[in-house]
């Protein structure tokens, strides 16, 4: 977020510019972030009358933000100061605590980092009753701790690395992190026989599958929103499976099990998307064999971290580690490296730059349709009628003017 203009005019009328690290964020999302001050129904008072504008239009709290938009915001709005809230830990069962407490692998001032066991859902739902966001409350210690946030989530049957964060600001810092893709995680899979290549980049869009009531995605090159997945395979068995690592370029629901299944190689146990194929005869388990084996991420770098990498590794659930001795496949073929060179983090200055620039070339193209429908609406020159003027010469090929008559005497 730039610093607040004033308005011509209105001094108490204050513009910002969306900054980079809030590129796709929803309106009211990036009030909470930005304006924590202004709650969500003056938000919505102000849109609904035309008071917020971004770029000089009208704006709804569901609308997303790009980077470089001018965002106006109207005077005033603060609400008075509110006590603090204190956190309404749930009370846990000694064997829920127990149960909490073993799933972590890792803790820093900013994060607990769990292996999440096959089986436990992340949160809850209309028929989930038990899920790890309803086992955080045994990270309260006392009144003054802060609840800890989820800040990404793994399917239900998708076991590894789930990372939660300590405080409200290490949660915006590490889903800034996720947001721009600058967090590394790699997934470990045994999939149904054996890829024609060794390792490549599946690249297909990702929709909802219609009737399905949003629970299965589908391939829609038309309508799907982008979803890219880097592959390698470390090891086979025969054509009867592979082992692979999957590095997931963007973050759709179900990403990793509909690719694989799209260029026929299931994830074995994954009948949802790959049906009774999915399957393997034999001592290997009928459970999902999906494990976020891997995450690479910054932590914060004022106060609640060290500001350097978190860097953990998952154990494979029991079913899994299983199933890779059946098939003969040896964990330490593979450290589960990121497939992709780290992108650096962007500084200020450039993070400036790439929104200046992106406004620049959302001028343009809002520019260009207008010129196009004023080119469409001008009408065309009527060609000149009347005597050529003096001294013009005749079209190729035209008799001049009396010609063939025969001269008067």
């Amino acid at each position: 977020m730039s610093a607040p203009a004033s308005a011509p005019g209105n001094e108490s009328v204050r513009q910002f510019t969306v900054s980079a690290d809030d590129d796709g964020i929803r309106l009211d999302r990036w009030f909470k972030r930005n304006l924590p001050q202004v709650g969500f129904a003056t938000v919505s008072r102000w849109a609904r009358t035309g008071q917020i504008r971004v770029d000089g239009k009208r704006a709804k709290p569901e609308d997303r933000l790009a980077a470089g938009q001018v965002l106006r915001v109207p005077p005033g709005g603060e609400e008075p100061p509110r006590e603090p809230a204190k956190p309404r830990a749930r009370a846990l069962s000694p064997e829920q605590i127990a149960e909490a407490k073993d799933m972590v692998i890792r803790e820093t001032p900013s994060a607990i980092v769990l292996n999440k066991p096959p089986g436990l859902a992340t949160q809850g739902g209309s028929k989930t009753t038990k899920h790890v966001d309803g086992l955080l409350d045994a990270f309260v210690a006392d009144e003054r701790t802060p609840r800890p946030r989820l800040v990404h989530r793994l399917d239900k049957d998708t076991s590894g690395v789930l990372l939660i964060a300590r405080t409200p600001g290490s949660a915006a810092s590490f889903s800034k992190r996720f947001a721009s893709r600058s967090a590394r995680k790699v997934y470990w899979a045994l999939v149904v026989g054996k890829p024609d290549l060794a390792e490549g980049v599946i690249d297909a869009p990702l929709a909802k599958q219609p009737g399905t009531g949003g629970e299965k995605m589908h391939i829609d090159e038309e309508n799907g929103a982008s979803a890219k997945t880097r592959y390698r395979v470390v090891d086979s068995a025969g054509q009867r499976a592979s082992w692979v690592e999957l590095e997931p370029l963007t973050g759709r629901t179900h990403q990793l099990r509909v690719h694989m299944a799209a260029i026929g190689h299931p994830i074995v146990g994954d009948g949802k998307y790959g049906g009774p194929d999915a399957f393997l005869t034999g001592a290997v388990s009928r459970k999902m064999h999906l494990h976020a084996r891997r995450l690479i991420i910054s932590e914060p770098k004022a106060g609640e971290g060290t500001g350097g990498k978190l860097d953990v590794t998952a154990e494979l659930p029991q079913h899994f580690a299983a199933s890779m001795e059946v098939l003969g496949f040896d964990q330490g073929m593979s450290d589960a490296s990121p497939l992709r060179e780290e992108t650096p983090e962007k500084t200020g200055e450039e993070k400036k730059q790439a929104a200046r620039r992106h406004f620049k070339q959302a001028r343009k193209e809002e520019r260009s349709p207008r010129r196009a429908r004023g080119a469409a609406k001008a009408p065309s020159k009527p060609k000149p009628k009347g005597k050529p003027a003096a001294g013009a010469k005749p079209k190729t090929g035209a008799k001049p003017k009396g010609a063939g008559r025969k001269p008067t005497r």
